[in-house]
């Protein structure tokens, strides 16, 4: 018989049978041979009633288990299996994998594990063999690796395919100075600090932030989103003693850091106002009614009041026109163009300190306009007076005699005759 493959790798579990007699060749049952006990666990009541079982002791040697005996010589197809799942497991055995870091344009050389240097090996990356040009006797030469050399590299021995090391390449860079920003935006209650690489490294990153107020260190807490985050409380307000925030970022190719320093006021900037609405006032067409609400991260608006920073311009300008609000959440606009769209935009700032915050998001809006009246226009009145005039057909003049144009004796009969009918209308008018 013939196994699949998977039954080679992964075999079902054989279960166990009761061994019936042990006995050298030709011994019939008798020196040698041990009867088993057929009291003993395991038997059943036809195992012990089968005919035959005494008769079977001293048999050739080979294990009786009450059925046929097994081939002893596999197939040519089983061993041609076997030598292939041998291959596959060395090839894909489990070892220690390794990581080793390398900077961008760097020059790389891996060993062979313990392998002599004249050893004959194979190296593959990412599965795929690597050709022998890439080969110093048995270490992998990589010259100015870049960022598509990174996977994983293993080494196998001569041709037996036996795995003897593997390590994991990353290419990447050090990092560069990190972007470190620190600010206040729901003054009094603290303020948070956020960061980022100018570059990507490509490798894994690790940050540590400190904050020093004075002499003293404060906790930074770490904000789950976003990742580069954290935030302090601050343990007493209105102190002239400055904050010192110290960002290292580290990564196996080399270190990098910043430092920031400031007092309390010169970080605070609130968040943009919120649901800004512009909307037109009814019959004013040069006016837009504006109102907003204060950013609900601002904590306390009574206590800490915001002023409010207003522009606006038509979209078919480019120029901002600003108005400084310095209370109240609504404003009006009396100098817009009418019928023309408009877009708008308010800012937000403590009314003593820190900075302006960023813009709210755009808003449009156009004044109001006076809905058409149904009536005649100039271009249909000037059609109709055309229409009527065309129309019009002046009468024709009468002429008494054209000499000139008469000929004949019958044209003269007719002339003169058109003569009297004249005359005779003319008698009776006057």
């Amino acid at each position: 018989m013939c196994w699949s493959l998977k039954e080679l790798i992964a075999p079902e579990p054989v279960q166990k049978q009761p061994v019936v007699a042990w006995g050298s060749a030709g011994s019939g049952g008798k020196e040698g041979a041990k009867i088993p006990d057929l009291s003993s666990e395991g038997w059943t009541s036809s195992q012990k009633n089968r005919p035959g079982v005494y008769e079977n002791l001293g048999t050739p040697q080979g294990l009786w288990t009450g059925g046929e005996m097994a081939n002893p010589v596999p197939s040519a197809c089983c061993v041609v299996l076997a030598a292939v799942v041998v291959v596959y497991a060395q090839r894909h055995s489990q070892l220690e994998t390794h990581i080793q870091y390398e900077r961008v344009g760097a020059d790389v050389t891996m060993k062979c594990g313990s392998m002599d240097w004249d050893a004959a090996v194979t190296w593959t990356a990412n599965g795929t063999d690597i050709d022998e040009s890439h080969l110093n006797g048995s270490y992998l030469i990589l010259k100015n690796v870049d960022l598509s050399q990174s996977g994983q590299y293993s080494c196998y021995e001569g041709s037996s395919w036996h795995l003897k090391y593997q390590t994991y390449l990353r290419v990447g860079t050090p990092p560069k100075e990190p972007v470190l920003m620190c600010r206040s935006n729901n003054y009094p209650k603290g303020f948070y600090c956020s960061w980022h690489l100018p570059t990507p490294t490509y490798i894994p990153n690790s940050f540590n932030i400190s904050v020093i107020h004075g002499t003293k260190d404060m906790v930074c807490e770490k904000d789950a989103v976003p990742k580069n985050r954290c935030h302090i409380r601050y343990l007493q307000l209105f102190s002239t003693v400055k904050y010192k925030v110290t960002l290292t970022v580290t990564n196996p190719l080399g270190k990098n850091f910043t430092t920031l320093t400031f007092d309390e006021f010169a970080i605070v900037k609130p968040d943009p106002p919120e649901s800004v609405v512009a909307k037109p006032v009814p019959n004013n067409p040069r006016r837009l009614e504006v109102s907003w609400q204060n950013p609900s991260s601002w904590p306390d608006p009574e206590s800490f009041p915001l002023k409010f920073f207003l522009r606006y311009r038509p979209l078919i300008l480019d120029q901002w026109q600003h108005v400084e609000l310095s209370d109240g959440t609504s404003h009006t606009i009396t100098d817009a163009y009418a019928g023309k769209e408009y877009i708008i935009q308010v800012a937000a700032k403590d009314n003593d300190i820190g900075t302006w915050s960023d813009w709210s998001v755009a808003v449009h809006a156009t004044p109001w306009t006076e809905e058409p009246k149904h009536l005649t226009t100039e271009a249909q009145i000037t059609e109709t007076t055309s229409a009527s005039t065309s129309s019009f057909m002046a009468p024709p003049t009468t002429k008494i005699c054209d000499k000139g144009a008469v000929v004949g004796s019958g044209a003269m009969a007719v002339c003169w005759t058109a003569g009297l009918v004249v005359a005779a209308y003319s008698v009776l008018f006057i």
